[in-house]
């Protein structure tokens, strides 16, 4: 590559200042001082922003069904009727027998008279009622413990992640001091630089929402996460009687009742002196139906049992709450106070800046700090180095060792 003839560079680094600086003389000059432009950087400030991160949205949440305890009667032995007998009822008809009749007394008693035995009826035949009690059969049956209710189940939705980018620093300019390079033919390469306009570009942070695309994937928040299901009815057993014959009756003949008596009778043809006899008698009560048997019918009620079983008093459903937006803070920078090339200010003269201003330089950086290397009165790379950080720390104008950042460190020279 052709070398560029020096003076064409300082030609070039000149008009490349004059163009960042401006031109002309310091207003107001005085002998004895000397005026440089310091470049003053943007000022930017730092804020925080809050990005949503999850929008609102809403849970869907489960409401049970509610139930409530209910005591039922269920029969447990059917209603019947029942037979009660009536008996007949009776009346007594007394009568007289004769044991033995009048007469004379026989010659020789134990000769002359025979004994006959007689029945007499003492109750009529008559008739009885007799109950045929009511037949039953066990009976199993069911009935309903709990009542058939739905439940609702509700399922996760589906999200998905959406990135964002978010500016946290906008684009920027800014002059930049750079070096012309090899092609530089001055003694000393410090001489070949120049200023230059650059554009910086804005820097992005991606941000990542979650949204709720629902549980059918139709990107409708909560879509399709409910689901009705079907709880069937639970179910107990229990046994009852149930009528299979009803109560009846018969009727039974009670035979007739009858008492036997000894009776003496006088032998045909028995000798008998004229001493009367009186008849012998005896009294006989015979049983005769007054009123025949008869029956009448008794109501046996049904007999119950009290089971207690669960009725739905509300049907499950489901509720809907509310979820706040998540947020995320991020950093962001603007731009309070542009930047650029000072005007003329006031800086301290070569044959001025003396060993020791030198050091009170690197103290006063010291003790605020930052680190100027060693206290030796020479202004080292360090020291530079140092200073210029405070410069920038400080929002002064930067480059030149001017009076308002001396003022800054509380130097007065």
């Amino acid at each position: 590559m052709a070398r560029t003839p020096f003076y064409l560079l300082f030609l070039f680094a000149s008009v490349s200042i004059a163009n960042a600086q401006g031109s002309g003389n310091p207003p107001n000059s005085q002998p004895g001082k000397c005026y440089a432009k310091c470049y003053i950087p943007n000022q930017y400030e730092l804020y925080p922003e809050q990005v949503m991160v999850k929008p609102a949205s809403t849970r869907l949440v489960a409401v049970a069904a509610e139930f409530e305890t209910k005591d039922i009667e269920l029969t447990v032995k059917d209603a019947a009727t029942r037979i009660v007998p009536v008996p007949a009822t009776f009346k007594e008809i007394p009568e007289q027998v004769v044991l033995r009749p009048e007469g004379k007394r026989p010659v020789n008693p134990a000769t002359a008279y025979e004994v006959s035995t007689v029945r007499f009826m003492i109750r009529t035949e008559h008739t009885r009622i007799v109950e045929v009690p009511a037949v039953y059969e066990n009976v199993t049956e069911k009935y309903e413990i709990q009542a058939a209710s739905t439940r609702v189940e509700i399922l996760t939705p589906k999200y998905d992640d959406v990135s964002e980018r978010i500016e946290i620093k906008p684009a920027s300019t800014k002059w930049v001091k750079k070096q012309v390079g090899p092609e530089c033919l001055g003694s000393n390469p410090e001489d070949c630089f120049v200023w230059c306009f650059v554009e910086e570009p804005a820097q992005y942070q991606t941000i990542t929402s979650r949204v709720n695309m629902g549980c059918d994937g139709s990107g409708v928040e909560n879509s399709g996460c409910t689901r009705i299901v079907e709880i069937p009815a639970k179910y107990g057993t229990y046994t009852h009687k149930r009528l299979k014959t009803p109560a009846t009756f018969r009727e039974e003949t009670v035979p007739a009742e009858y008492r036997e008596f000894q009776l003496l009778k006088l032998k045909p043809g028995a000798k008998t002196y004229d001493d009367i006899l009186h008849a012998e008698t005896a009294t006989v009560t015979t049983r005769v139906v007054n009123e025949p048997a008869t029956y009448t019918d008794e109501a046996v009620p049904a007999e119950t049992k009290t089971f207690t079983v669960e009725v739905v008093k509300t049907q499950a459903t489901y509720r809907e709450e509310a979820e706040p937006a998540e947020f995320a803070t991020v950093t962001k920078r603007r731009l309070v106070k542009a930047g650029g090339f000072s005007d003329w200010r006031e800086v301290v003269c070569g044959e001025k800046l003396t060993g020791y201003s030198i050091q009170q330089i690197q103290e006063a950086l010291k003790s605020r700090g930052y680190d100027p290397g060693p206290l030796n009165n020479t202004m080292t790379d360090r020291t530079k180095k140092a200073l210029l950080q405070f410069q920038k720390d400080q929002d002064l104008p930067q480059g030149g060792l001017d009076f308002e950042t001396l003022k800054a460190l509380g130097i007065n020279i």
